[in-house]
Order: C-alpha cells, then sequence, then structure tokens
C-alpha cells in the first residue's frame, strides 16, 4: 500500500462505515413498532373473548414461528445474500401486522401474528450477518453496541406511543406497526442498494461455515451458552415473572413493575456504547465474563429482595450485566465466522440460543415458583449465567491482536480454535461507489 493510500485507509477505519448507522435506523424503527404493538396486543385477544391460555398463545406464536424459522432463515442468507433477505423480512413483518390490523377472528389473529415470526428471523439473521461483514474487525464491539442501542431505544419509546394509541383503538397500533415496518424496509432497500460494501460477496468457491464447524470452537459453543442464559433471564423471565414477584412478594402494586423495567432497561442502555468500545480494545472475553457475573449475582439478589429500592437496585445491575455482555457476543461470533465466509446458519442457531431460552426460561422459573419459591425461581435464572461463565472462563479469546505500532492492523496470533487470519472487510472510503472500482 502506498502512503497516499494509507491516510485515506486509516481516516475511514477511525469510523463506522454508513451502513452500519443505517442498520441502527432500521433497527431503532422496527422496536419502536413493535413497543407500539406490545400493549395492545393482549387486549385485542381478548377482544374475541377467549381466555387467558389463548391470550399467551397469541403472544408466544410469534416467538415459536422465530425459532423454528431460523435455521431457514440462515440458509437464505448464505443463498441470496443478507440485503434481499433483510429487507423482505422487514416487508414480511409488515404485511402480517398490516393483516392482524384487520383481522376479524381469533384465529385470523393468531395465524398472522405467526406468519410476522418468519419475518422477523429473517430481518434478525440478515441483520447480523451483515453487521459480521461490514464492521471491521477491530470495530465489532461498537458496532454491535450501536445496533443494540438503537433497538433498544426502540422498545423504551414505542409502548408509551403504544399506550395511547389504544385509548382510541386496539387496531391503530397494528396499523402504525405496519407503516413503520414499510418505512424500515424502504430505507433498507434505498440506503444499501448502491452501497458496494452492503452488496452480497462474490462466492469465491469457499464453502459457507457450518455449524458442525463453528461448533467445533470452544468460543462459539460458550457464546451460545452465555445467549441462551440471556433470553432465559432478560427476554423470558424478566417479562414473565417480574410482574408477578413485585406484587406477590414485594407487596406492591403492579405499576411498580414497569418502573423495574424501565430501571432494566436505563442500566442497559447506559452501558452498551461503552462496552462495545471497551470489547473492541481489551477483548470480548473480558467483557462476556464481568457481564455473566454482574448478572448471576443481581439475578439472584432480585428473587431475595423485599422492598422496593433493593428490587429496582438488583434490576438495574441486571440490566448492566446484558448491557456488558451483548456487543461482546455478537462481536465474539463475527470474530469465529469472519468477514469473508459466509455464515448464516451459524447466525441462526446463536439467535436460537437465545429464543429457546426464552421459551424454556418462563417455564421452568414459573414451575419453581410455583412449586416452591420466587427464591428458587431466580436462583435458577442466575445459575444458568454460572454455567456459561465457568464454560467462558476456558474459552479462548475471539479477537485477533493487533500490531502495537502505526495505523495498519493485521490478524495474527490468533487462538489457533477461532477466527480467521484474513480477517479484514473493504474498510469504506471515496471511491467505494459502484462503478468506479474498476478505476482504482
Amino acid at each position: 500500500m502506498s502512503d497516499q493510500q494509507t491516510p485515506e485507509r486509516s481516516n475511514a477505519g477511525s469510523r463506522l462505515p454508513r451502513e452500519i448507522w443505517i442498520l441502527a435506523a432500521g433497527s431503532f424503527i422496527v422496536a419502536v413498532g413493535m413497543g407500539i404493538v406490545s400493549p395492545a396486543l393482549p387486549a385485542f385477544a381478548a377482544s374475541f373473548d377467549v381466555g387467558v391460555t389463548l391470550i399467551s398463545f397469541v403472544i408466544s406464536a410469534f416467538a415459536f414461528m422465530r425459532l423454528a424459522f431460523a435455521p431457514v432463515s440462515g440458509r437464505l442468507v448464505s443463498r441470496f445474500g443478507e440485503r434481499p433477505i433483510y429487507v423482505w423480512g422487514i416487508a414480511i413483518v409488515g404485511l402480517s401486522t398490516a393483516a392482524c390490523a384487520f383481522a376479524e377472528s381469533y384465529w385470523q389473529l393468531l395465524v398472522f401474528r405467526a406468519l410476522g415470526g418468519t419475518g422477523s428471523t429473517m430481518f434478525t439473521v440478515s441483520a447480523i450477518a451483515l453487521l459480521v461483514r461490514l464492521a471491521p474487525p477491530d470495530r465489532r464491539g461498537r458496532a454491535s453496541g450501536v445496533w443494540a442501542t438503537s433497538f433498544l431505544l426502540g422498545n423504551i419509546s414505542g409502548p408509551i406511543v403504544g399506550g395511547v394509541m389504544v385509548g382510541y383503538s386496539l387496531r391503530l397500533p397494528f396499523v402504525s406497526y405496519a407503516v413503520a415496518l414499510f418505512l424500515a424496509a424502504f430505507v433498507g432497500w434505498i440506503m444499501l442498494r448502491k452501497s458496494t460494501l452492503a452488496a452480497r460477496a462474490e462466492d469465491d468457491g469457499s464453502p459457507a461455515m457450518t455449524v458442525r464447524e463453528a461448533l467445533g470452537h470452544l468460543s462459539y459453543r460458550a457464546v451460545l451458552l452465555s445467549n441462551f442464559s440471556l433470553g432465559w433471564g432478560v427476554f423470558g423471565v424478566r417479562m414473565a415473572l417480574l410482574p408477578l414477584f413485585v406484587v406477590e412478594v414485594v407487596r406492591t402494586t403492579e405499576g411498580m413493575a414497569g418502573v423495574a423495567l424501565s430501571v432494566f432497561a436505563a442500566g442497559n442502555a447506559a452501558v452498551l456504547m461503552v462496552a462495545g468500545k471497551l470489547s473492541d480494545q481489551y477483548g470480548r472475553k473480558p467483557m462476556i465474563l464481568a457481564g455473566l457475573a454482574v448478572t448471576a449475582v443481581a439475578t439472584i439478589g432480585l428473587g431475595y429482595t423485599t422492598t422496593v429500592p433493593l428490587m429496582l437496585t438488583a434490576s438495574l445491575f441486571s440490566g448492566v450485566g446484558a448491557g456488558l455482555m451483548n456487543p461482546a457476543q455478537s462481536a465474539a461470533v463475527a470474530d469465529v465466522i469472519g468477514s469473508k465466509a459466509r455464515g448464516g446458519t451459524v447466525l441462526a442457531t446463536f439467535q436460537m440460543a437465545a429464543d429457546v431460552g426464552a421459551i424454556v426460561g418462563p417455564l421452568i422459573a414459573g414451575a419453581l415458583a410455583d412449586a416452591i419459591s420466587f427464591e428458587a425461581a431466580f436462583l435458577a435464572t442466575g445459575m444458568t449465567a454460572v454455567i456459561a461463565l465457568a464454560v467462558w472462563v476456558f474459552a479462548p479469546e475471539t479477537m485477533a491482536k493487533r500490531e502495537p505500532e502505526g495505523d495498519e492492523h493485521t490478524c495474527q496470533d490468533l487462538a489457533p480454535e477461532v477466527g480467521h487470519l484474513d480477517d479484514a472487510p473493504e474498510v469504506p472510503n471515496t471511491e467505494r461507489i459502484a462503478g468506479n472500482r474498476s478505476e482504482t
């Protein structure tokens, strides 16, 4: 590389590619719409004169379809590329949500809502795959933090808007969500269609990384466990048991459960961006270990709280723990796959680990709460983090070491169990517009 090219490359490398911010914007729009629907969905299902079990089934059907369709989504990404599957995934959720708004029976609502789960997993897998390929190896943690923060902020603001809409009509939130999704699909299509970085990578004949190959890496097995624990505690037990715990054990109003969830989200949002940067500086493993340790202590401690201040403190630290590990986990999976490999099914399996935890966790923890106590339920939840932490202690660091001098980073001395030595994506610069590559 000539001296003239080096500064360009260095300056470009100091920033995240524009496409990462486009993905973050799409993630925010999708999350806002999801939050808008969440207060309305149970009430809309109940309007068809069904019981609590069938209402819960409508909510769970989306998650079950995400889980069932995840392997297919991974294969679609590997075959057709990330960009078209990203746009089509969002569009499918938009169509299913619009159909929900006009459902005339419970069974129509159930089918339309379940179909949206297929598009949701297409969007998630393809977005993470794009992050893997677009983010420079030494900025993967930061890119994951930006994406996760945008989704979290959308989830926080969405229910506020949705709660207002429910007062006017139970169908209005679904129409609004559909419009938001079509907007996100359009933004993704129009902003990424001329990007040479987001274009499907040329097939050089090398096979895609398989799940079996990824499972050969201890770090990948460890990240599946930690993501399973995250799904169990954050997406499952926190939503299902915390409202009951607040009323039955802490002896306060149901509204305090909403405060506890907001405190968790605040702790999560406070550290996501910082955790992403730290994982790029010091490695993925230290951040994941710290996050698992904080999560385990806070979750187990939550089960023994009996006052509102202690309960809110435990919720805050649970959010901090999840925020510390989330960007590092995504970056670790990206390190295992590498920028030049195709790993749609590997990413889908990573997502499925959290989905399985979110489904299994409330069932087991709920049974423990009924049969023994809430302390036992939160203890079991915290132990999933302890087990994942124990495995991560022996797992190798996935981030490649960098040369300490100069602006040029090369991947070297990577633990033989993980990563690729040629793990450097194209760095965005002024010459990457479609049609100009042949002139460079």
